[in-house]
């Protein structure tokens, strides 16, 4: 069987609006001013509270360098809040209202915060969404493509699988924080999932360390109880420090018709990467699906292209507003409290 074309890309924005960046670490260099310049989309400037490091950033591409939060929010632009989750809200409160803002993930710490940036971008009227963009990848909406089309048929079966060595000292912030795996790496594979499968009503989990290293948590496995029928489950190891041989990055997604295989290469020897791949079987054999591009930078031309379609009434839903992210967060803090809690015991004897 021969596949019909995928979708692969978002639409573009008819009048790009301009872009200040709020935030001048790592994922603004490696992947959202890449996409915004592959987009076209203009991109005003940045501020951070580091001066030297807003500073070293916009002379690297070309953009002004704000001084203030006061001072970008003068501008007249869609603001991308690139922080961490514990600054969104003071950031969100300097915004003006009414104003197009893309957060990065986490939507907050956890879900408390997550429902107190929510009421906040009620009150304030921002039209917010939060930076998923694994589901905006070429190859993740090539997937969610397929399953529209009932290639893959009635899904019984979403399995993600990692088995890595992650360089967690690029991400130097998390030393500090008590929720790291599941908050800010596993959140994407449980969107993912939610905009496939809707919301699961439960979730088994346990998310640890490693005596490598002092960050709270590197590896976590997690079943989510979804619909009848379908086994829905998360093996995640970024300690595999063993070679790339056994290394694997990996979501299956299969349906009683068909399947499809994804390999996401950008975790593998990270940040460098390899190639994504997508593979489907469609009632023959498997097909390699020949991709226009790769999580990053692509997936962060996709979120904010949605946004500002939406800010502008080209697209009718912004897919993961803060009001949809906010069951993302509250699968999130479903895991932690389900790690938290005590396994059912074993019997010790007869």
């Amino acid at each position: 069987m021969t596949l019909p074309l995928l979708r692969q890309a978002w639409d573009l924005p008819s009048r790009p609006c301009p872009i200040v960046l709020i935030g001048a670490g790592g994922i603004v260099q490696d992947a959202h001013l890449p996409a915004y310049r592959r987009a076209g989309f203009p991109v005003l400037g940045v501020y951070d509270l580091d001066p030297a490091k807003a500073e070293a950033l916009a002379a690297r591409w070309g953009i002004r360098r704000f001084a203030s939060l006061a001072e970008v929010a003068a501008q007249d632009a869609v603001f991308d809040v690139a922080t961490p989750p514990g600054a969104h809200l003071d950031v969100l409160r300097a915004l003006p209202e009414g104003a197009a803002v893309l957060m990065q993930k986490p939507m907050g710490r956890d879900l408390a915060q997550a429902g107190a940036i929510l009421a906040l971008c009620r009150a304030r009227r921002l039209i917010a969404a939060v930076n998923f963009q694994l589901r905006f990848a070429p190859m993740m909406l090539a997937v969610q493509d397929a399953v529209a089309q009932g290639l893959l048929g009635e899904i019984v079966d979403v399995e993600v699988h990692l088995n890595l060595l992650t360089p967690w000292h690029l991400f130097p912030f998390l030393a500090h924080e008590q929720r790291v795996e599941i908050a800010v790496h596993s959140i994407h594979y449980l969107d993912l999932i939610r905009a496939l499968l809707g919301n699961p009503v439960g979730v088994s989990a346990r998310t640890l360390g490693h005596p490598r290293h002092a960050l709270a948590q590197t590896r976590t496995a997690a079943i989510l109880d979804t619909r009848l029928g379908v086994r829905c489950v998360l093996s995640i190891n970024h300690d595999h420090d063993f070679g790339r041989r056994f290394q694997d990055a990996a979501i299956r997604v299969e349906g009683d018709r068909g399947a499809a295989r994804v390999k996401l290469g950008l975790l593998l020897d990270y940040p460098k990467g390899e190639p994504d791949e997508l593979w489907i079987t469609a009632g023959g054999g498997w097909e390699q699906v020949p991709l226009a591009g790769g999580w990053f930078p692509d997936a962060f031309i996709g979120t904010m292209a949605n946004l500002q379609r939406f800010a502008a009434g080209e697209d009718a839903v912004l897919v993961t507003a803060a009001a949809d992210a906010w069951h993302t967060m509250a699968l999130v803090e479903a895991c932690f409290a389900a790690s938290a809690a005590p396994a059912t015991p074993v019997q010790a004897s007869p």
